[in-house]
C-alpha cells in the first residue's frame, strides 16, 4: 500500500490515476499512524508553501514525515518543502534536504513551465533514464544544487531536479505527467 499524503496540495488525484494505472494500490490520507505504516509514501504537491506548512504542522505530519523510515517520494511542492527554507512566504520548511528553495529571477518566462531533460546519475529511481529523456515540470521556486542532488536540470540556471537522502527521494518535475519516462521513475521508486 502506498500512501499520499493530503495536505491541501494540488495534484493528488493525478498521482493516484498514474498509480492505478500502474495497478499499484494507494490511499489518500493525512493520517500520521496510516502514513507511517504503508509500504511507500508519496508527497505530493501543486500550491503554495507557507499555507502547506500550515496544514502540515496543525496535523503533526510534519513530525511524521521526519519519522518515515519507508522510502518517500516528495514531488514538485513536496521536494520544496523536504529542504530547509523556501523563499516563497519566507517559510521554514522540513529540513530533509540541506539547501534553500528560491524565486528564479525573471530572467526568462517564469513560471518553468513544459518539458526539459536533465542530467542525472543512473541508478536508484532514476535507472534507466538517459540524459535525452524529457519531464515535465511547472514550478516558479527551484531547489539550489546540494550534496543531496543527484539530477540536475538547467533553466534560467542549474537547479535540483532530483533528490536524494537516506529513504528520501524527490522530484522537481512531475513523473506522474511525464509520459514513458515519468512512468520509470514511478516504478523505480514501487520497486525500491
Amino acid at each position: 500500500m502506498i500512501a499520499i499524503i493530503k495536505y491541501n496540495a494540488g495534484n493528488i488525484t493525478s498521482v493516484q490515476n498514474a498509480l492505478n494505472r500502474l495497478q499499484e494500490e494507494s490511499i489518500v490520507t493525512d493520517d500520521p499512524s496510516i502514513i507511517l505504516k504503508a509500504d511507500k509514501v508519496i508527497f505530493p504537491g501543486v500550491g503554495e508553501a507557507s499555507s502547506a506548512m500550515r496544514y502540515l504542522k496543525e496535523r503533526d505530519l510534519d513530525k511524521t514525515i521526519l519519522k518515515i523510515t519507508q522510502p518517500m517520494l516528495g514531488i514538485c511542492l513536496g521536494l520544496q518543502l523536504m529542504c530547509n527554507k523556501t523563499e516563497e512566504g519566507d517559510t521554514e520548511c522540513l529540513g530533509i534536504f540541506d539547501t534553500a528553495v528560491k524565486l528564479f529571477p525573471p530572467i526568462h518566462k517564469v513560471p518553468h513551465m513544459g518539458w526539459n531533460n536533465l542530467n542525472t546519475t543512473d541508478d536508484g529511481i532514476m535507472n534507466g533514464i538517459q540524459s535525452r529523456d524529457d519531464f515535465y515540470f511547472v514550478h516558479s521556486y527551484y531547489a539550489e544544487l546540494c550534496e543531496d542532488t543527484i539530477g540536475i536540470c538547467d533553466y534560467i540556471q542549474p537547479f535540483s531536479a532530483v533528490m536524494q537522502k537516506d529513504n528520501y527521494f524527490a522530484t522537481q518535475f512531475h513523473p506522474e505527467k511525464s509520459a514513458d519516462t515519468g512512468t520509470i521513475i514511478l516504478k523505480n521508486f514501487i520497486n525500491l
